[in-house]
């Protein structure tokens, strides 16, 4: 049965520089094709009858280097559609690579939107692996569905780079790549379906992960603006400003252009271009080579990455000598890229991406409907666009010798190249548009948001906690309990408060376990118990369950499995009873024999188990569903009783506090902390007390003034 209701759809898109329009493509490695992407797929989908509202959730930024325009907080683009700005870390403009410590805080403040308006989306789609990572976390908490478009993969991104001789310390250095893989892991865990653009995508890409499922993926092929897109007409004739931008270069104008557009980036392979022509005689007789690379004003000013290219792509027009025929333009706007292609259909070029991998494409749909034959790289989206327009060969973008040869023979022969021009005009016309995405596309939204059952944020429940505006989390063992005198004096001091401050507590113990400590150290039953490390939910005195969490975190929830699996790993033993629950399996480790976090993670996830691995105290493990933590449980809490997270004191010693840690809560790591929490030191947000146990949580409760006005 399909929903007749209308859908607010949420699109996460951090990175790059997003806005309503003049998208500065080519600026650098973050600003291409995926922003496009987006803005042109919101674009289509709020025309749909079924889409009541759109809203993309980027970054806020405030840069003297860039627009004023990325530091307006709302942004309509047409009545509906909408670009929510978010602050996330520096203000400064980052490159995506330099967001990931500040992605947790992006989340609780798109969680904090959405409280605010009283109302959370029907489906939440994230772009790219960083906003894959806080779609998985806002999908946990409001128990939305959630898609995810990967626009490129890390794995096949290493791959790549390994392949071109970089070491693996460079790589992780540069691109934070273990990070961005994991990110995409957890995303693959989460997801309810993925949006691929080919079907080699989804064969030979997502097929390197561990949580390969090839059923949950939908190709939809990328679609192209068309209207800004069409061939030249008596080109002789048809000579637009931005020609002698190009010509300029030229000894020999007239001569057919092999074009190339994209970033300036390492993977998007210019120098292999640049050998094929400059090492080529009879290429260089028969056509110019025309190399837009971004745009730049000064290269020393440039990003490292983008200086890199260009001082490689000047270093080897020089070496091969290939003045006089080679142009390459210091810049260009978003509306002189139609008028390009056009100046290269009527010089009977052709346009060649030799990129490393090449997800999308949509450069390449947007030749073939200017009518230019295309070159390109024998990977992803381009297999699928020439097998649909029929208008050019695909190249192996490591070997020089295949890229001069394909090219030679996209030229040479005339007839051909006619052919290849009116193929490609029509196939991108009646296979590549945004209209067709967008209608593929909500079909499958449809069955997702009418399967779901709860789309908007939890009901209140209690009294206590509800009449709070604030909140105390802490962990109990090494954290709150401890030193008697430092539990005294912090009771004491939170029974004086003036204000409406609720208590809870977050353990890995289960109920049982929690209850007899709690008495035994004399501390009343707070208002909130989140137990068994963030699996269980309990209320008050009277322990009423939170029967909404349990059934949330029931999601793909396969324990017998789970201990099936690990039942013979060397180094890992079950705990006893009594520290197991329904939705947690907890195991000792010897550390010096059993095999990491990392690789028990991995090894789940190859045999199909949906699950959350917590290490702590180098010493246990615990596996939960893949919707249960700590730090998600205490975000629950916040969305359920209505206060803001960065209300929230949460205090811990140990890695399976880590999660509810980081992002916009007020953190504490108490004196005796265990070391897997030393590298939360970078985190601004987190502080490193230096009184041990409940005496950390005091000197927090003054740092922050928690007791005092908010």
């Amino acid at each position: 049965m399909e929903t007749k209701e209308q859908f607010y759809m949420a699109f996460i898109n951090i990175h790059g520089l997003l806005r309503k329009e003049d998208l500065e493509l080519g600026r650098d490695a973050d600003t291409g094709g995926q922003t496009t992407y987006v803005l042109e797929l919101a674009k289509a989908l709020i025309k749909r009858p079924e889409v009541e509202r759109l809203d993309i959730f980027t970054r806020l930024i405030f840069d003297p280097r860039v627009s004023n325009d990325y530091s307006c907080l709302v942004e309509e683009i047409e009545p509906g559609l909408n670009i929510i700005r978010m602050p996330c870390g520096p203000k400064r403009y980052l490159k995506k690579e330099a967001l990931w410590p500040y992605l947790d805080e992006f989340a609780d403040n798109i969680l904090k939107f959405f409280q605010s308006g009283k109302r959370v989306p029907d489906i939440l789609h994230s772009h790219y692996a960083d906003a894959g990572y806080v779609g998985v976390r806002l999908s946990s908490l409001l128990s939305l569905p959630f898609a995810f478009t990967g626009h490129s993969l890390g794995r096949v991104k290493k791959m790549r780079l390994e392949e071109k001789g970089l070491k693996n310390e460079t790589i992780e250095k540069t691109f934070r790549i273990s990070r961005r893989i994991e990110a995409e892991e957890m995303v693959l865990d989460s997801a309810s379906f993925i949006v691929t653009s080919t079907n080699q995508e989804v064969e030979e890409q997502y097929s390197l992960y561990d949580k390969y499922q090839p059923k949950r993926m939908i190709v939809i092929q990328p679609g192209v603006n068309l209207d800004r897109f069409s061939p030249p007409h008596r080109f002789r004739f048809f000579q637009p400003e931005y020609f002698k931008e190009i010509t300029r270069f030229l000894k020999h104008p007239k001569k057919p252009m092999i074009l190339a557009l994209s970033r300036a980036d390492a993977r998007k392979n210019i120098v292999s271009l640049i050998h094929a022509y400059g090492s080529s005689e009879e290429l260089q007789e028969i056509a110019n080579l025309i190399i837009f690379a971004g745009s730049r004003k000064d290269i020393n000013k440039a990003d490292k990455e983008a200086r890199e290219v260009y001082r490689e792509l000047l270093r080897y027009i020089d070496y091969y000598d290939l003045y006089g025929k080679v142009a390459y333009p210091k810049k260009h706007a978003s509306e002189d890229v139609p008028n390009i292609y056009r100046i290269a259909a009527g010089s009977q070029g052709v346009f060649v991406n030799p990129a490393l991998t090449e997800p999308f494409g949509l450069t390449l749909i947007e030749a073939a409907a200017s009518g230019l034959p295309i070159v390109a790289t024998k990977d992803g989206g381009p297999k699928d666009i020439i097998a649909a327009c029929n208008n050019g060969l695909l190249i192996d973008p490591l070997d020089v010798e295949d890229i001069k040869e394909k090219l030679l023979v996209a030229l040479k022969d005339g007839n051909q190249w006619r052919n290849w021009a009116k193929s490609g005009i029509k196939g991108a016309f009646k296979h590549f548009s945004w209209e067709g995405h967008a209608q593929k596309y909500i079909k499958v939204v449809k069955k997702v948001v009418v399967q779901n059952k709860r789309r908007f944020l939890p009901r209140q429940f209690g009294r206590n906690i509800a009449l709070s505006d604030r909140v105390l989390i802490s962990d109990i063992d090494n954290t709150l309990v401890g030193n008697d005198e430092a539990l005294n004096e912090l009771l004491n001091k939170l029974k004086g408060a003036q204000c409406k401050v609720g208590i809870g507590v977050a353990t890995g113990r289960s109920l049982p376990l929690t209850l007899a400590v709690l008495k035994k150290n004399k501390i009343p039953v707070p208002n909130i118990l989140i137990t068994s490390v963030g699996s269980e939910i309990y209320y008050g005195p009277k322990l009423v369950q939170d029967v909404g969490w349990t059934n949330h975190i029931n999601y793909r929830w396969k324990p017998l499995d789970i201990k099936k699996k690990l039942n013979n790993i060397k180094g890992i033993s079950m705990q006893a009873a009594e520290g197991q629950g329904n939705h947690k399996i907890s195991f000792n480790v010897d550390a010096q024999i059993a095999p990491t976090p990392k690789e028990i993670t991995s090894f789940l996830r190859k045999a199909g188990i949906y699950a959350n691995v917590i290490y702590s105290h180098e010493a246990y493990l615990d596996i939960l569903p893949i919707r249960a933590s700590k730090g998600l449980a205490v975000r629950y809490c916040a969305v359920k009783w209505g206060i803001p997270i960065d209300r929230f004191l949460v205090a811990g010693d140990s890695g399976n506090d880590e999660e509810m840690l980081r992002g916009n809560t007020l953190g504490v790591v108490v004196g005796n902390y265990s070391p897997e929490l030393e590298h939360l030191r970078k985190d601004s947000n987190v502080l490193f007390a230096k009184g041990h146990f409940a005496f950390g949580i005091l000197e927090a409760i003054d740092h922050y003034k928690f007791l005092g006005k908010l």
